[in-house]
């Protein structure tokens, strides 16, 4: 399957629509900056009120901004990649809380 920006969307939702986000208060939101060879494209990833949402849309009043290519945020949601070693090594960038953003990834374990 070729990977497109819709695709990613897709995967992403299919990872985050079934974790049980109920411990989480108030809002978390995070913009996935989708960077590289295999395209380009935002989404955001917002978990509000135990309830998890994925859009197609920047989110402007966000935690953090995430700057990844599609292969590696493939690989991270499919925990195939470890998020901390693919911040060590530069595969991952945030820019805003990076304790959150580490947070979010954990609710895929």
């Amino acid at each position: 399957m070729a990977m497109t920006y819709e695709s990613l969307v897709e995967a992403t939702r299919d990872k985050f629509y079934p974790i049980d986000a109920s411990a989480v208060q108030g809002t978390m939101a995070f913009q996935i900056n989708i960077e590289g060879k295999s395209g380009n494209g935002i989404f955001y990833i917002e978990i509000k009120d135990g309830k998890v949402s994925v859009e197609p849309y920047e989110y402007y009043d966000r935690n953090a901004i995430i700057h990844i290519n599609g292969t590696n945020w493939l690989k991270l949601i499919n925990n195939k990649l470890d998020p901390v070693t693919a911040f060590t090594t530069g595969k991952i960038k945030v820019d805003g809380d990076v304790g959150a953003a580490l947070e979010m990834i954990k609710f895929l374990k």
